[in-house]
């Protein structure tokens, strides 16, 4: 250590100045630095839930789609109202990236001629408003609020909200999401009408959800300088020195620019989890820092030269930092396990900021270190020298048991609430009760219809199947079952009520015909009469022998979701015919088996390699189990918290286990390097623990409140999975600050007790 500390001295005005400056050279990549919200960043390309998806869309074009809602509470059939329909609706056709739009004004609608009784019209449900009678307007909402394929879609059943549906085009967000562009378009579309009419337009579907990730992501960046401010703010506190302030922060601050530099290089956007990568960087590099620099104070304080100082801090501090920057990345490098694309690649970016963290704390801060000449007070070295029993030693040795019952009974309590933790990935409620896109959406549920759709795919299992009187009958007989079981299912569509509407304007019956040919006769008469853009090719397959069945949806958990894709499948199984569920809500219901296993996996894998670290440093096979407990301790302690509370947990407390197990570690490391250096002196059990407080407890503690006030910062994010594990982190990390101060050393006591 001399040597090494002798070389850095030689060269440390090339290290201190070099490395910032090649971290600013890598920064300057920087500004290629980009968002992505589009859903496909969540899944890997050759997953099945995607290809199916993408599978999908090639058959029945895209799913995605931009819907404008609007309320008004004197009702929607006023011209006012249709114009406002209308005018949005024709602007809509002209924008790009919109392949179809729907909406009260141009529903195609189904009836007979009053002057030519054999006639059957098709047309747009709304013309001439500018002409319109009150009489005529009364008309169309007394047919629109009994129309069965109207209603609870582009019409509520008290006639005061309504909807236009844009469909976008195939493919528009594979090579790159076009949210942000979409939107402003809309916007321009709306400007005028929210002028001329005073409505408020709510904005749902693909391009408002993908665009809520990239804005919302980019305002949780505010995070990072209030974050850093409050590290500065906090250290300069605990150490009283600018010193003891700007390097800790100088470390994280190269580690987070290189690490995000390196990954636009490698091509990679951020997400709504790496964007905050350099807070998580700030939880994995100031822990070192702070100790190394924590351990230099103490012995400076203690009358040491500036060169004996370093060299005493790195040789008691390099082996703990190393290790706890193995367990941490380790901790993190276990969410790469993870299918959920954005975890994996912050498991990637957060592994190696560990690394590099490591090497700035043992390279670039003992040269800056080295380069500081200011003496330290007389009076100041006189008190550090003075050593006083603290106290806390013989605390822990006379309440040992008594500390583990407690701590045992209180944490059995708590784990039993586990069994009642449960774990939703519904997309909307990734987003707080006041962002814009989760208001659109609950107001759409309480005032129009289902805002969330499943895609369900019949096959009939025969070409032109699909006009089989006896396959539409269970298609029908499919929609009384589903809503009966589940009224979370608000409205089905497909051309089975077509087929019925044409039936009861040419034979007055509501039934579906027996007649296969007829039924053929129907579905090609409608398309024949279908405006250009408004074809039925988005509700079957080219061969006719799978059909498109939509279900607007309500709200619901995701396991909910799951319950109701599965009733599906299992539904059709005990017919002739087959379905599968398609579409993004179904996309990311799937997904919550992938936030299962990233909880299950990577906390597991975190566990078992600790473990296995931990048996590789200090070799103590019989007391094992003291090295482990205090650090899943904290995890079970949260989860088992959350099951009680009800709370649900989401991708973000999801990838919070690992890196709980990760960050926790590293307290314990520290304290048990220097437990067993006291007990090595032969130092008695109650200095031991006063010894390992007096050089470890002071930066524990530091790491401690400045990586919980930096986590907690996220529970005022927008987004849920960054609050959730933001309030998790930051509380599990208190915990395990706690536990390693009182539970680890009356465990410790124990075993020494019992071995002696």
């Amino acid at each position: 250590m001399k040597k090494y500390i002798e070389f850095l001295q030689k060269f440390r005005w090339f290290i201190a100045i070099g490395i910032p400056l090649i971290v600013f050279a890598l920064a300057f990549n920087l500004k290629h630095l980009e968002m992505d919200g589009s859903y496909r960043i969540w899944f890997d390309e050759d997953s099945k839930t995607l290809t199916d998806y993408d599978s999908f869309r090639s058959t029945f074009g895209n799913d995605d789609s931009l819907v404008i809602i609007f309320q008004d509470k004197k009702g929607i059939f006023t011209k006012k109202a249709l114009e406002s329909v209308d005018n949005i609706t024709k602007a809509l056709w002209k924008m790009k990236y919109v392949a179809r739009v729907d909406s009260i004004t141009n529903y195609q609608y189904i009836h007979g001629n009053p002057d030519e009784p054999d006639d059957i019209v098709v047309e747009d449900f709304i013309k001439n408003i500018k002409d319109a009678t009150p009489k005529y307007l009364a008309n169309r909402k007394d047919i629109a609020i009994h129309d069965p394929l109207v209603v609870d879609g582009f019409i509520s059943r008290d006639g005061t909200t309504t909807m236009i549906s844009a469909r976008l085009t195939p493919k528009v967000n594979d090579d790159s999401d076009k949210s942000l562009e979409i939107m402003k378009l809309v916007d321009e579309i709306l400007a005028p009408e929210r002028e001329r009419t005073g409505y408020k337009y709510w904005l749902n579907g693909g391009p408002p959800l993908n665009h809520a990730f990239v804005t919302i992501g980019m305002a949780d960046m505010i995070f990072i300088p209030i974050i850093i401010l409050a590290s500065i703010v906090l250290l300069f506190l605990l150490f009283r020195r600018v010193s003891g302030a700007l390097l800790p922060i100088g470390v994280v601050t190269f580690t987070f620019l290189t690490v995000l530099a390196i990954q636009v290089l490698l091509g990679y956007k951020l997400n709504n989890f790496t964007i905050n990568l350099p807070v998580f960087i700030v939880a994995i590099g100031i822990a070192d820092a702070v100790h190394v620099y924590s351990l230099w104070i103490l012995h400076r304080e203690e009358g040491h030269e500036n060169f004996i100082a370093i060299e005493k801090s790195l040789t008691k501090n390099f082996l703990p930092i190393f290790l706890t920057s193995l367990t941490t990345t380790i901790g993190f490098a276990t969410l790469t396990i993870s299918a959920v694309v954005p975890v994996f690649t912050l498991g990637i970016a957060t592994a190696s900021g560990a690394v590099l963290a490591f090497i700035i704390s043992i390279v670039w801060m003992p040269s800056v270190l080295l380069l500081l000449k200011k003496e330290f007070k007389p009076s100041t070295i006189k008190k550090a020298k003075e050593k006083k029993p603290l106290g806390y030693g013989k605390f822990i040795v006379q309440n040992d048991k008594k500390i583990a019952i407690i701590t045992t009974i209180v944490f059995a309590i708590l784990a039993i609430g586990i069994s009642n933790v449960k774990i939703d990935s519904n997309t909307i409620r990734y987003f707080d009760k006041s962002v814009e896109i989760r208001k659109a959406t609950e107001f759409m549920m309480e005032n129009l219809a289902g805002p969330m759709a499943y895609e369900i795919v019949i096959d009939s299992k025969d070409k032109r199947g699909i006009h089989e009187p006896t396959f539409l009958k269970t298609v029908e007989l499919f929609y009384k079952d589903f809503k009966k079981t589940y009224p979370e299912a608000r409205r089905l569509s497909s051309l089975m009520d077509t087929v019925k509407r044409f039936n009861k304007v040419v034979n007055n019956s509501d039934e579906i015909p027996d007649n296969k040919k007829l039924i053929a006769q129907y579905l090609l008469l409608y398309s024949l009469s279908l405006p250009q853009g408004m074809e039925i090719n988005d509700k079957m397959d080219i061969k006719e022998q799978k059909l498109r069945v939509t279900a607007m949806m309500d709200i619901v958990d995701t396991s909910k979701d799951l319950e109701m894709i599965d009733y599906v499948t299992k539904w059709w199984k005990n017919t002739p015919y087959t379905a599968s569920v398609q579409g993004q809500t179904a996309m990311f219901a799937h997904m919550q088996k992938d936030v299962t296993n990233t909880l299950i996996y990577s906390l597991s894998l975190a566990i078992l390699l600790v473990l296995i670290v931990m048996l590789f440093i200090f070799k103590r096979f019989k007391i094992i189990w003291v090295f482990i407990l205090p650090n899943i301790l904290p995890v079970v302690l949260v989860l088992g918290l959350m099951g009680w509370l009800g709370i649900t947990i989401d991708i973000g407390v999801a990838i919070a286990g690992a890196i709980i197990i990760g960050v926790a570690v590293d307290d314990t490391i520290h304290f048990l390097v220097k437990y067993f250096e006291a007990r090595k002196q032969g130092l008695s059990m109650e200095d031991t623990f006063d010894e390992v407080l007096r050089y470890a407890g002071k930066a524990m503690l530091f790491t401690t409140i400045i990586l919980s006030v930096a986590f907690s910062l996220f529970a005022f994010s927008s987004f849920t999975p960054n609050q959730n594990f933001g309030v998790v982190t930051a509380f599990a990390l208190i915990v395990a600050l706690v536990v390693d101060l009182l539970l680890l050393p009356a465990l410790l006591s124990i075993a020494d007790r019992e071995e002696g």
